[in-house]
C-alpha cells in the first residue's frame, strides 16, 4: 500500500468527508460536555443562551432528574444528541460571554476586597490614593468606618465595620 494513498480522505456522494467511527464518538463526548455545561447553568443563565423549546425541555428535565441515577446520564446522552442537531456556534457564544462576565464581577470583587483591606490596614495613606483615583467617594465616611474597622480589630470583635467599608465601596465603585 502506498503510504499516499493512507493520506487519502474518503468522500461520501455528495462530496462530504466520511468520518471514522472514533471521530463520531469524539464530536459526540464534545457535545455532550457541552449538554453538561447548559445543566449547571442557572435559569436566569440559561435564559440567555439562544437554545429552542425542545432543548430548553430537556435541559430542563436533567435538572429535575437525581445526578447519581443513570437516566441523569442517558437525558445527557439525548441533550448531546439534540445538540448534533443544532447549530452550537451561538450557544458556545453565549457561554463565554457568560464565563467572561462571571470573570469579571470576579476580578472587581476582589479588586473591593484589596481596597478594603488597604483602608483597614493602612488607613489615611490608602483613602487618599483611593480618592485620587475614585473622586466620587466621601473621605469623611471612609476615615470613620477605618477608625470602626481598628477598634473592632483591636477589641477581636466581629469586622462588622469592614464589611461596612466593603458595601460602601461596591455600592460608589462601579464595575
Amino acid at each position: 500500500m502506498n503510504t499516499d494513498d493512507a493520506n487519502e480522505v474518503l468522500l461520501d456522494e455528495n462530496g462530504e468527508p466520511i468520518k471514522s467511527k472514533t471521530q463520531l464518538k469524539q464530536e459526540a463526548e464534545v457535545l455532550k460536555k457541552l449538554g453538561s455545561v447548559l445543566v449547571d447553568l442557572s435559569p436566569g443563565q440559561l435564559s440567555e443562551i439562544p437554545i429552542d423549546e425542545e432543548l430548553r425541555d430537556a435541559i430542563s428535565l436533567a435538572n429535575r432528574i437525581n445526578k447519581k441515577k443513570d437516566g441523569f446520564r442517558r437525558q445527557l446522552q439525548l441533550i448531546g444528541k439534540i445538540l448534533r442537531q443544532r447549530e452550537i456556534e451561538p450557544i458556545e457564544d453565549a457561554i463565554n460571554r457568560l464565563r467572561a462576565h462571571h470573570l469579571q464581577s470576579n476580578q472587581h470583587f476582589h479588586l473591593l476586597e484589596k481596597h478594603r483591606d488597604d483602608i483597614v490596614e493602612k488607613g489615611d495613606s490608602a483613602i487618599q490614593s483611593l480618592l485620587s483615583e475614585y473622586p466620587n467617594l466621601d473621605r469623611q465616611k471612609l476615615r470613620q468606618l477605618h477608625r470602626q474597622a481598628v477598634k473592632q480589630k483591636e477589641a477581636e470583635k466581629p469586622p462588622k465595620a469592614s464589611r461596612e467599608i466593603f458595601q460602601y465601596l461596591k455600592q460608589n465603585i462601579e464595575e
